[in-house]
This record gives C-alpha cells, sequence and structure tokens, in this order.
C-alpha cells in the first residue's frame, strides 16, 4: 500500500490509498455470507484488564443460520475486555437457575445463557439471561423476535447489552462499517457488521472512489465518485440506492466530511486554483463557503464531536500535518508536530482524542493523540496503515493495513493491546469508516 503524496492526482495517476473504487449504479446483489462464519475474526494480543464471563451454547441455537452464543462470544472477546470461560457442559438456558457460587469458584464474574427458539412463522424467538456471578443475581435478560436473516443482529444487540451492563458504556457490535475493495476492474463499496460478517454490496463500478463518510443519521454515505469523467461528490441512501449529488465544480472535490447535525459537509474544492476547505449544504442546495484561504493544499477534514472545529491537513508547513480551524472562521493552528508526514485524521465522539496516520522510518502507522496535552504514541507495528476510524462509543479504532502479503481489515482497542483482523471475503480491502449507532 503505497501512502498519498501531495498534491493529490487525478484517478489515472493516484495512489493507492487515497483513490480506491468508483461507484456507479446501485448494486442490489449482496455478497453471501456463509452460516456459523464468525471464527474468521483473528484476535491477538491480551488487555489490562479483563473480565471473565462463562458464555453457554444457547439452546437449540443449531436449528437456525448462526451460531448467536458463539457471535456474542466473539463480540465480546474482540473488545479487548473480556475473556470468555465455555458454560455449555451445564446445558442451561434462561429459565435455568444456575450454582452462582460454583462459577465463582470456576472465575467467572458472569454467566450468560439462552435459547433459540423457530416460530410457526419462520422468524425466531432469541431469549436470554445474564447473571452477575459475583452478587448471585440476575443482571439482564431479554426476548428477540427477529427473521432469520436478522440473528446475527440479534446475537450482536445481546453483545451490546451485555457491554453496557458489565462496563457501563454502551456496546458497537449492532453498528456498521463501510469500506470498498477492488476485485479485477471492479470496484465495490460495501456496508458490513462492525465483525466485518454479513457484508452488503452498496455500489459496484468499473471506475474508482475516494473516501466514503457515514452520515450521523446512519442512513446515507457520501463518497467521492469518477463515473463522469471527473471527481463529484455523491450522497447516497443506504438502504434504497438513492443517489445525491453534492458537489461538482470545476476541478477536483473530493474528502467529504459530515457536520455531527448533518446538516452540511466539509469538502475539498479546487474550483478556485487550490485544493481548499469548503462548507457545502447536505442537500447539495446554495453556493459553497470557504473555510480556508491559503496557497497550500488544504483536505482530510474531519468535524470535532460538537461542530465548532474542522480537523484538516496541510502542507502549508513544508509537509502534510493536521492543523484546525473554527467552522465559523479564525485562525488556524496546527496540531501535530511529531514527525514530518501525518495525514488521514479523526477525532473520537469524546472530542479527547485524535488518531492519524504518522509516517516513522518509512512505515505509515497509525497513531493516537490525547489532544489536551498533545501526547501522541503509536498504536501499530505495521508498515502500511490507512484511514483510522473511531467506533461510535470511542473505545475502538478501525484501519486498513497490510499482514502476511494481504490487505485487512484490523480494530485496535486505544492502548493498542487487543488487535482483531475482522472476516472479509475480498482481497483487496481498503478505507474503512466506521459507522454511527444505530437510530
Amino acid at each position: 500500500m503505497q501512502q498519498p503524496t501531495y498534491p493529490f492526482v487525478t484517478p489515472s495517476t493516484c495512489s493507492r490509498r487515497h483513490v480506491m473504487a468508483a461507484l456507479g449504479l446501485a448494486g442490489a446483489v449482496g455478497l453471501a455470507t456463509p452460516a456459523w462464519a464468525q471464527f474468521r475474526v483473528q484476535i491477538s494480543g491480551v488487555g489490562a484488564t479483563q473480565i471473565p464471563i462463562a458464555i453457554g451454547a444457547f439452546r437449540d441455537e443449531q436449528r437456525g443460520p448462526q451460531p448467536v452464543s458463539a457471535i456474542v462470544r466473539a463480540d465480546l472477546e474482540r473488545s479487548g475486555l473480556f475473556r470468555s470461560l465455555d458454560a455449555s457442559a451445564d446445558r442451561l438456558d434462561e429459565v435455568s437457575r444456575p450454582p452462582l457460587p460454583d462459577w465463582k469458584t470456576k472465575g467467572a464474574d458472569a454467566l450468560l445463557a439462552g435459547s433459540v427458539s423457530p416460530l410457526a412463522d419462520g422468524r425466531f424467538d432469541v431469549r436470554y439471561r445474564l447473571w452477575d456471578v459475583l452478587k448471585a443475581r440476575d443482571l439482564s435478560g431479554q426476548s428477540l423476535v427477529v427473521p432469520a436473516a436478522d440473528l446475527r443482529l440479534a446475537a450482536h444487540r445481546i453483545a451490546d447489552d451485555i457491554y453496557e451492563k458489565l462496563t457501563g458504556d454502551k456496546g458497537v457490535f449492532a453498528t456498521r462499517i463501510a469500506y470498498v475493495s477492488k476485485a479485477g476492474r471492479r470496484y465495490t463499496l460495501l456496508v458490513a457488521d462492525a465483525d466485518g460478517e454479513n457484508a452488503q454490496s452498496a455500489l459496484t463500478s468499473q471506475q474508482p472512489i475516494i473516501s466514503p463518510a457515514w452520515a450521523p443519521d446512519g442512513k446515507r454515505l457520501a463518497y467521492v465518485s469518477f463515473q463522469n469523467g471527473k471527481a463529484e461528490v455523491i450522497s447516497q441512501d443506504v438502504s434504497t440506492g438513492k443517489r445525491r449529488l453534492l458537489a461538482s465544480f470545476k476541478g477536483s472535490n473530493s474528502a467529504p466530511a459530515w457536520s455531527p447535525d448533518g446538516r452540511q459537509l466539509v469538502v475539498t474544492l479546487s474550483r478556485d486554483g487550490v485544493s481548499q476547505l469548503y462548507l457545502i449544504s447536505a442537500d447539495g442546495e446554495g453556493a459553497p463557503r470557504r473555510l480556508t484561504s491559503s496557497s497550500s493544499i488544504d483536505t482530510e477534514a474531519a468535524f470535532s464531536p460538537d461542530g465548532s472545529l474542522v480537523y484538516f491537513v496541510s502542507d502549508r508547513g513544508g509537509g502534510p500535518q493536521v492543523y484546525k480551524v473554527p467552522v465559523g472562521g479564525g485562525s488556524v493552528q496546527r496540531v501535530t508536530f511529531s514527525g514530518a508526514y501525518n495525514i488521514s485524521p479523526n477525532i473520537s465522539p469524546d472530542g479527547k482524542w485524535l488518531t492519524y496516520i504518522s509516517q516513522v522510518s518509512g512505515a505509515f502507522r497509525v497513531h493516537l493523540m490525547d489532544l489536551s496535552s498533545g501526547d501522541a504514541r503509536p498504536l501499530t507495528d505495521t508498515r502500511d496503515d490507512e484511514r483510522p476510524s473511531f467506533a461510535p462509543n470511542g473505545k475502538l479504532i478501525i484501519y486498513a493495513t497490510r499482514q502476511q502479503g494481504r490487505d485487512v481489515l484490523v480494530t485496535t482497542s486505544l492502548d493498542g493491546r487487543i488487535k482483531a483482523v475482522l472476516a472479509t471475503s475480498q482481497s483487496d480491502v481498503r478505507q474503512p469508516v466506521w459507522g454511527p449507532f444505530n437510530k
């Protein structure tokens, strides 16, 4: 994977990291996901603190197309905060009265059991119960009635409930990611579960695309299409495929970033010569408002969570660095100072952290900065990382990289201890972006 150079270039000469795939006609065909396939997630590292949870196989789950308990287990382990113990031998379900003191002796802090019952109309009734072993009491439990196609989503929601009950933070297992893949000359924008499974084709084309970006409502994706022979910013409804042209000005139109309220976007336009940041309406109406004015290239914008600031990349200091500017206008301030090449900024949902790509001894690695102190550190030891994106709870970061000669999507905890390679059936994947919480 080759990192972009400045200035950015056209699709025929573009670097592999900035121009990935084109989105032409909306694809109606989803990618088939093998049943019981979640075991392709590879987890490495050990968290500083892990909650031991015993998980039993859900009663009758083999009668459905998805192994609900195994998906829940994989979700929790991938977060880096849980260590699972197998409780399947006890044949528990949600109405059991398990001997909690025995499980305390076995080292469990919590215990999960449930059932999956097929209904006459083809749906499934998924029930579960979570016990607090240490306090010897029921902690949570409910019934989810879902069609067969939503059994994985039900498992993710169960994992989210467990995560929140045991950590106090919202889980992100039922959220979605988007990324771009390339197979031969075909480019595809994919929307998948947060673990990489259940990938569905949103768009396919023979042309490239730049920078998919989720709208705050989780219903739309903005991206840059070259379908009409030039870079144009498009917004697309993920469920219907309906597209809206947002920016097709003279020159290049690229790098869309949504405002937190979803009403506007920051884009990079070269309509006045050099690439600069502009604010445009999310409905594509009205004239763009210029946000930066320099003789350098300003691009790769990212809003702060409160919408007051825009972080971006500029080479105004001689090489690409991260800067910030008030949305209402004002002085530009430099943010990154360590390293000569820093790109692809993304801000955590709580506004405390900045993740970005920094070149270190020729390697491009994911970094994390504490915005209050300016302290930064690498989270990876790979060489070809790109486009880090925070999970909506701010506890994980997704990025693309190369491992063992293939392109992969990886999540990492903020301390860099836990990394999980996500399940993708495509060999050429990149430009991931994590979607918001489901509305």
